[in-house]
């Protein structure tokens, strides 16, 4: 049995099936969304977090890993996308789905749990990483395998991913999620937010 044919949470399916009506295709796969219930899972009472909420897949497969005591909040800019994300979690006051810039999540962090999907991934690196609490998990997808270090893309090093895998605050490794694809997972190291975020 692949993972593609292994079931899926309800409120995952339903997420997904909001996907296909607005003809969004850039939902995390369930490789990517079985990873990011585990990393919920491991930080009961925690704050977890979404930077692209889409229309709610990988809200839903963080959702299917957060604990009673847990919240999750999660930005997308698109209003029409934050809506349908928004209906699926109606029923559960830990779940918030903000519409706009996804710098609103600073106002909710430190994070123990931060799937970066959208802005700031590749805009504001540092200040991602400065939004994680100690010991925070950090989830970054979308990434092409690399048989090399440094790590390479078309021919030319990888900057982004270098920079999240060589980062002195964090502790990181690339996983492989499908054969063509990868994720990076890192824990944030030290006592907390750092300058950029208290600055910003």
């Amino acid at each position: 049995m692949t993972t593609q044919e292994r079931p899926v949470p309800p409120r995952v399916a339903a997420a997904q099936r909001a996907a296909a009506e607005a003809g969004f295709r850039k939902s995390c796969t369930p490789e990517v969304g079985r990873l990011l219930a585990l990393a919920a899972a491991a930080k009961p009472g925690g704050v977890v977090a979404e930077s692209g909420t889409g229309s709610g897949v990988g809200t839903a497969w963080l959702h299917s890993g957060l604990a009673a005591d847990a919240r999750l909040v999660t930005v997308e800019r698109d209003p029409e996308l934050a809506h349908r994300a928004a209906a699926l979690f109606t029923d559960d006051p830990r779940v918030q789905v903000l519409t706009g810039d996804w710098r609103l999540l600073e106002q909710h962090a430190p994070f123990d749990v931060f799937f970066c999907d959208g802005g700031g991934k590749r805009d504001a690196p540092d200040l991602v990483i400065d939004l994680l609490s100690p010991g925070g998990l950090l989830v970054l997808d979308d990434f092409t395998p690399s048989p090399d270090w440094p790590p390479r893309f078309e021919g030319a090093v990888a900057d982004l991913r270098l920079h999240y895998l060589t980062h002195p605050s964090l502790d990181g490794a690339e996983v492989l999620t499908t054969p063509a694809s990868s994720a990076l997972v890192a824990a944030r190291r030290g006592s907390g937010r750092g300058s950029a975020a208290l600055s910003s």
